[in-house]
């Protein structure tokens, strides 16, 4: 029995097709072939089956009858005792197990692997017998029938990928034999339909070179660079423009006599390969895929060298060309602020020097501290962006906020007295479309718009020690930010300062900062991958758990559902002593209350076979986390320690920090167990370089239990919430300046700097 998956399923038995009927067994067949020898879990086959959470109530059902009229239809003939194709029920799911010569795909990677190796040793014309033996296997697009019949799956572009991969590999093997013209055909038919392949826009290029179209070859280069730019903003690869400065110059390095030209890899997004082949009949394990080699125009600052001798694949390493820039068109919130001294202290001293640029820091720290970024800063003016990685709803709120933070923190044009400090603070915020253009990871984009211009002209109308902003502005953070109306045009709105939330009876603690701070600190964690605790200490009372609630709810509507795993310690002795650490992973699952113990098996037993692959480990933390999450009188009687279960619910929140970031909030930790503690304290700073983040709230008595509680270490945070004393932006600013350079700090006093 054959299995052909490269083209519309066909299942051939003796030379005859097998008849296979509906599409929900053709699909599930074909995802089982696409991991042939692998057990796929039941949940993948659902979500391939029905995507976007579309399955019926009887969706396992409908999958059970097509396994088993897929074991009637495949299996039912005598040679099937042979055990040569069986479909298995294995836990968590299914798995076809076939020998891996029955089934096209797998011919495919394992021809291309030896026509790779005959490449890199020298033998191009064998090299490329096996590569066209292998891409002869494909009779149209992979499963055509089921993507016919809407079947979106990332193996399939991932299988289309590698069949274009290959391609390329063959003509450079042709063309490394000097049968440029045998290819040329191919070659321009392939760059028709993928114009933003460089490797075979290069290809193409020394095809024509080489058939004595100088001019058609560098045509290509300036078609190829049009699209790039008009569609992604990016000048080719340096393989390619060394290539074109190659043609240029009649570099007799490109001819056949000069021997190959060493080639240069595809740009990063095309080298990706999902699709892996599949282990043999008696192998359970996964494997990775074949490594490419057959490289294109090596990015040496240099015109091509030649290879005159070939060393051996290295199947460890995988060469890429990384383009570090890229563009975005994005609506974002725009924040422009100047500060000002008055004009009699422009005298070039070295305090309003150093007042200045406190200020500057102030102001990017308080933008980074909203979640915004500073994009430009000139003299005393500064702009920045907010809503850069956010659901795209703009980023006015935060924008809105960060100003009227700079404005308490630095304006002092109306205070007098020998304490007041000669500062005004004048901010404009608007929202716009800008064109964000990155250069390299951690830097700042370049932003070019039309917003950003109008809103640095408003600076012009804004008066001292206030914050104008846009209609727009406010209509869309009108529940957040109070604001008056402006007398010159009625388009003007001025804001006033937060509006506070109220319970239905009394009022709850105005904790905006300590939520500003928090998300700050989140979205570090998040950018620069850096674990980092913080606890929440407070009276009763003082606004510790709505601080998590807000915090969670802004950080959900930011990236949408389950962002934020929350629990609460228990309260009483008769509540189990994990209860917080059961509600984060219950929340993580996707587990409910309610849940047979069936789903609540299969749900955790799915993520944590994707965190470990190895059985071993996968085992141990399931024994472990099992009884957590069960009724408490099972999980007593378990007879899994708490220490055990503790240590894998911490290993197991450390893994998925590895695959996304993590944002974990217990309240009212200072009632947790000993053991607890010790696992929550320690949970950032033993994480490693992940985006792990944690927020605990308690009360006083934790310090009194714990008086080093986070203590001495780089990654934790202590915030206090309770009654705050003023402090005088002149006090604040001074301060500041103390602690940041106290031997040049100036005295100021009575309006001038001495």
């Amino acid at each position: 029995m054959q299995f052909r998956v490269l083209g519309p399923l066909e299942v051939i038995r003796d030379g005859t097709p097998v008849e296979l009927r509906g599409t929900k067994q053709r699909g599930t067949l074909g995802f089982l072939l696409l991991q042939a020898n692998r057990v796929v879990p039941t949940s993948w086959l659902l979500n391939a089956l029905w995507p976007d959470d579309n399955a019926p109530t009887t969706a396992r059902k409908i999958l059970q009858n097509a396994v088993y009229g897929l074991r009637g239809v495949l299996f039912s003939s005598p040679d099937s005792a042979s055990g040569a194709a069986t479909l298995l029920t294995r836990p968590p799911g299914y798995m076809m197990r076939v020998a891996p010569e029955q089934v096209d795909l797998h011919l495919f990677h394992q021809w291309v692997a030896q026509g790779r190796e005959k490449r890199a040793q020298g033998a191009p014309a064998e090299a490329a017998v096996l590569l066209r033996d292998a891409l002869d296997l494909w009779r149209g697009s992979a499963l055509a029938d089921l993507v016919e019949a809407g079947i979106e799956w990332p193996e399939l572009a991932s299988l289309q990928n590698t069949r274009l991969d290959v391609m390329e590999d063959y003509f450079d093997a042709q063309l490394d034999c000097g049968r440029h013209h045998a290819v040329l055909a191919e070659l321009e038919t392939m760059v028709a339909a993928e114009p933003l392949r460089e490797r075979s826009c290069g290809q193409l290029m020394l095809a024509l070179y080489r058939c004595g179209r100088q001019a058609d070859a560098l045509s290509v280069f300036s078609r190829v660079r049009s699209l790039l730019i008009e569609n992604l903003g990016l000048e080719p690869g340096h393989g390619l423009q060394q290539l074109q400065r190659a043609i240029l110059t009649q570099d007799p390095l490109l001819s056949l006599d000069a021997g190959p030209v060493v080639a240069a890899p595809p740009r990063a997004e095309t080298v990706r390969d999902l699709t892996v082949p599949a282990p043999k009949a008696d192998e359970e394990t996964v494997h990775t895929g074949p490594v490419r080699t057959g490289l294109s125009l090596v990015e040496t600052g240099r015109a091509p060298v030649r290879a005159e001798t070939r060393a051996p694949a290295r199947e460890d390493v995988v060469v890429q060309d990384v383009q570090d820039t890229a563009m975005q068109r994005r609506p974002v919130g725009v924040m422009s602020v100047r500060t000002q001294l008055p004009p009699s202290l422009g005298d070039g001293s070295g305090g309003v020097d150093d007042l200045m640029d406190a200020a500057a820091t102030v102001v990017r720290e308080q933008v980074e501290r909203h979640g915004g970024m500073v994009t430009a800063s000139m003299g005393s003016v500064s702009q920045a962006l907010f809503g850069l990685d956010g659901p795209g709803d703009g980023g006015a709120d935060q924008a809105v906020l960060a100003a009227l933070a700079i404005r308490d923190a630095l304006d002092g044009s109306g205070g007098s007295g020998p304490g007041a400090v000669p500062l005004s603070v004048h901010a404009a915020v608007m929202t716009g479309e800008v064109l964000l253009r990155y250069s390299g990871k951690g830097d700042a984009p370049a932003a070019v718009g039309a917003v950003l211009d109008e809103s640095r002209s408003l600076l012009a109308d804004v008066p001292a020690g206030q914050v104008l902003a846009s209609d727009a502005v406010r209509r869309a953070t009108e529940n957040t930010v109070a604001y008056r109306r402006g007398q010159a045009r009625p388009s003007e709105w001025f804001a006033v300062g937060r509006r506070t939330t109220l319970r239905e009876v009394g009022q709850e603690p105005d904790t905006g900062y300590e939520l500003d701070l928090l998300c700050g600190l989140v979205k570090r964690s998040r950018d620069r991958a850096i674990p980092h605790m913080v606890t929440v200490l407070g009276e009763s009372g003082a606004g510790k758990s709505h601080l998590l609630r807000e915090f969670g709810r802004r950080l959900d509507a930011r990236a949408g559902r389950g962002t934020v795993l929350a629990g609460a310690t228990p309260a009483t002795p008769t509540e189990h002593p994990l209860k917080a650490q059961a509600q984060i992973l219950a929340a993580h699952c996707g587990i409910r209350p309610g849940d047979d113990p069936q789903s609540v098996r299969s749900a955790l037993t799915d993520q944590v076979r994707f965190l470990f692959p190895s059985g071993r480990r996968a085992r141990w933390i399931l024994s472990c986390l099992e009884p957590l999450l069960g009724p408490q009188d099972d999980a007593a009687s378990a007879g899994v320690p708490v220490s055990k279960t503790l240590a894998a619910w911490r290993d197991f929140f450390q893994e998925v920090a590895q695959h996304r970031p993590v944002v974990l909030c217990i309240d009212d930790l200072h009632r947790a167990d000993t053991g607890v503690l010790d696992i929550v304290e320690n949970l950032a700073e033993s994480a490693g370089p992940v985006p792990l983040f944690v927020v605990a709230s308690a009360g006083p008595e934790l310090l009194l239990r714990r008086p080093s509680w986070g203590g001495g270490k780089s990654q934790a945070t202590i915030v206090t919430l309770g009654r705050t004393e003023e402090t005088t932006t002149g006090g604040l600013l001074a301060e500041f300046l103390r602690s940041a350079a106290p031997e040049r700090m100036p005295s100021i006093s009575g309006g001038r700097a001495v």
